[in-house]
Protein backbone atom coordinates (compact mmCIF):
# COMPACT_ATOMS: atom_id res chain seq x y z
CA UNK A 1 0.00 0.00 0.00
CA UNK A 2 2.77 2.48 1.22
CA UNK A 3 4.54 1.79 -2.52
CA UNK A 4 1.03 2.82 -4.40
CA UNK A 5 0.55 6.40 -1.99
CA UNK A 6 4.56 7.17 -2.92
CA UNK A 7 4.15 6.70 -6.61
CA UNK A 8 0.43 8.67 -6.32
CA UNK A 9 2.48 11.41 -4.55
CA UNK A 10 5.13 11.27 -7.45
CA UNK A 11 3.49 11.16 -10.33
CA UNK A 12 1.22 14.35 -9.25
CA UNK A 13 4.13 16.16 -8.08
CA UNK A 14 5.26 15.50 -11.42
CA UNK A 15 2.22 16.72 -13.50
CA UNK A 16 2.67 19.69 -15.74
CA UNK A 17 0.95 22.53 -15.79
CA UNK A 18 -1.42 23.42 -18.49
CA UNK A 19 -2.33 27.01 -17.63
CA UNK A 20 -0.73 30.21 -16.49
CA UNK A 21 -1.78 31.24 -13.41
CA UNK A 22 -3.52 34.70 -12.79
CA UNK A 23 -0.60 35.93 -10.57
CA UNK A 24 1.91 35.09 -14.05
CA UNK A 25 -0.78 36.51 -16.56
CA UNK A 26 -0.91 39.94 -14.36
CA UNK A 27 3.08 39.94 -13.98
CA UNK A 28 3.94 43.24 -15.60
CA UNK A 29 7.28 43.46 -17.88
CA UNK A 30 9.27 45.51 -19.84
CA UNK A 31 9.25 45.83 -23.76
CA UNK A 32 13.15 46.72 -25.28
CA UNK A 33 11.29 50.60 -26.16
CA UNK A 34 10.85 50.88 -22.24
CA UNK A 35 6.67 50.05 -22.01
CA UNK A 36 5.41 47.99 -19.52
CA UNK A 37 3.12 45.34 -20.56
CA UNK A 38 1.51 42.29 -18.34
CA UNK A 39 2.60 38.72 -19.83
CA UNK A 40 -0.93 38.29 -20.63
CA UNK A 41 -1.24 41.09 -23.16
CA UNK A 42 2.03 39.63 -24.51
CA UNK A 43 0.56 36.48 -25.25
CA UNK A 44 -2.45 37.60 -26.49
CA UNK A 45 -0.76 39.37 -29.09
CA UNK A 46 0.52 35.54 -30.43
CA UNK A 47 -2.93 34.01 -30.44
CA UNK A 48 -3.04 31.38 -32.97
CA UNK A 49 0.44 30.57 -33.02
CA UNK A 50 2.99 28.51 -31.56
CA UNK A 51 5.58 30.47 -28.59
CA UNK A 52 8.85 29.27 -27.47
CA UNK A 53 9.74 30.70 -24.55
CA UNK A 54 13.12 31.02 -23.20
CA UNK A 55 13.97 32.61 -20.09
CA UNK A 56 16.98 33.66 -19.53
CA UNK A 57 19.98 36.44 -18.68
CA UNK A 58 23.04 37.69 -20.29
CA UNK A 59 24.91 36.78 -17.17
CA UNK A 60 24.32 33.01 -17.35
CA UNK A 61 26.73 31.03 -18.76
CA UNK A 62 24.12 27.79 -19.46
CA UNK A 63 21.53 30.50 -21.50
CA UNK A 64 24.95 31.80 -23.28
CA UNK A 65 25.90 28.32 -24.17
CA UNK A 66 22.65 27.19 -25.03
CA UNK A 67 21.54 30.05 -27.71
CA UNK A 68 23.56 28.39 -30.57
CA UNK A 69 20.54 25.41 -29.88
CA UNK A 70 18.16 28.53 -30.01
CA UNK A 71 19.14 29.62 -33.16
CA UNK A 72 19.23 25.75 -34.27
CA UNK A 73 15.75 25.86 -33.18
CA UNK A 74 14.38 28.55 -34.78
CA UNK A 75 16.23 27.05 -38.08
CA UNK A 76 14.15 23.89 -37.63
CA UNK A 77 11.24 25.60 -36.33
CA UNK A 78 10.96 28.70 -38.32
CA UNK A 79 7.01 29.56 -37.36
CA UNK A 80 6.99 29.64 -33.89
CA UNK A 81 7.73 32.56 -32.21
CA UNK A 82 10.40 32.97 -29.97
CA UNK A 83 9.71 35.02 -26.77
CA UNK A 84 12.79 35.83 -24.65
CA UNK A 85 12.20 36.61 -21.27
CA UNK A 86 14.90 38.18 -19.42
CA UNK A 87 16.18 38.42 -15.46
CA UNK A 88 19.15 40.71 -16.28
CA UNK A 89 20.16 43.15 -13.42
CA UNK A 90 20.36 46.08 -15.48
CA UNK A 91 18.61 47.06 -18.83
CA UNK A 92 21.19 48.40 -20.58
CA UNK A 93 23.39 44.67 -19.93
CA UNK A 94 19.84 42.89 -20.95
CA UNK A 95 20.28 45.00 -24.46
CA UNK A 96 23.44 44.24 -25.12
CA UNK A 97 22.96 40.70 -24.11
CA UNK A 98 19.86 40.33 -26.60
CA UNK A 99 22.75 41.62 -30.26
CA UNK A 100 25.72 39.95 -28.33
CA UNK A 101 24.01 36.57 -28.36
CA UNK A 102 21.11 36.97 -30.97
CA UNK A 103 18.17 36.63 -28.58
CA UNK A 104 16.34 37.06 -32.12
CA UNK A 105 12.46 37.34 -31.27
CA UNK A 106 10.54 39.65 -28.90
CA UNK A 107 12.12 40.05 -26.19
CA UNK A 108 11.11 41.41 -22.62
CA UNK A 109 12.38 41.77 -19.23
CA UNK A 110 10.85 40.50 -16.66
CA UNK A 111 12.72 41.29 -13.25
CA UNK A 112 16.07 41.43 -11.82
CA UNK A 113 15.69 38.16 -10.16
CA UNK A 114 14.52 35.00 -10.95
CA UNK A 115 13.95 33.64 -7.17
CA UNK A 116 11.41 37.31 -6.46
CA UNK A 117 8.10 37.71 -7.83
CA UNK A 118 4.76 36.06 -9.19
CA UNK A 119 6.00 35.57 -12.81
CA UNK A 120 9.32 33.25 -11.31
CA UNK A 121 6.76 31.78 -8.75
CA UNK A 122 4.13 30.51 -11.19
CA UNK A 123 6.14 28.87 -13.58
CA UNK A 124 8.24 27.49 -10.73
CA UNK A 125 11.46 28.96 -11.98
CA UNK A 126 14.57 27.27 -10.22
CA UNK A 127 17.20 27.37 -13.57
CA UNK A 128 17.79 29.27 -16.41
CA UNK A 129 17.41 28.53 -19.64
CA UNK A 130 14.34 27.52 -19.10
CA UNK A 131 12.19 26.60 -22.35
CA UNK A 132 8.36 26.24 -22.41
CA UNK A 133 6.18 25.88 -24.78
CA UNK A 134 2.48 27.73 -25.54
CA UNK A 135 -0.19 26.29 -27.89
CA UNK A 136 -1.82 27.58 -30.75
CA UNK A 137 -4.73 27.87 -28.06
CA UNK A 138 -3.10 29.83 -25.39
CA UNK A 139 -2.44 26.51 -23.26
CA UNK A 140 1.32 25.38 -22.20
CA UNK A 141 2.12 22.40 -24.31
CA UNK A 142 5.36 21.89 -22.49
CA UNK A 143 5.96 23.37 -19.23
CA UNK A 144 9.98 22.67 -18.48
CA UNK A 145 13.08 22.12 -20.28
CA UNK A 146 16.32 23.01 -19.82
CA UNK A 147 18.13 22.15 -22.84
CA UNK A 148 17.01 23.69 -26.35
CA UNK A 149 17.76 20.74 -27.93
CA UNK A 150 15.05 18.53 -25.12
CA UNK A 151 13.63 15.73 -26.96
CA UNK A 152 10.34 16.54 -25.39
CA UNK A 153 10.64 20.32 -26.67
CA UNK A 154 11.24 19.14 -30.05
CA UNK A 155 8.62 16.41 -29.64
CA UNK A 156 5.77 18.98 -28.70
CA UNK A 157 7.23 21.33 -31.43
CA UNK A 158 6.87 18.92 -34.16
CA UNK A 159 3.24 17.82 -32.71
CA UNK A 160 2.12 20.92 -32.71
CA UNK A 161 3.15 22.26 -36.56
Amino acid sequence: MLPLIFFGMMSCSEAQETSFSDAALKSKMTSVDGKEIAFKDILAQYKGKTVVIDVWASWCPDCIKGMPKVHALQKQFPNAIYLFLSYDREDAKWKDGIKKYGANGDNYHVGKSMKEGDFAKAIKLDWIPRYMVVDKTGKIALFKAIEADDEKLIATLKQLK
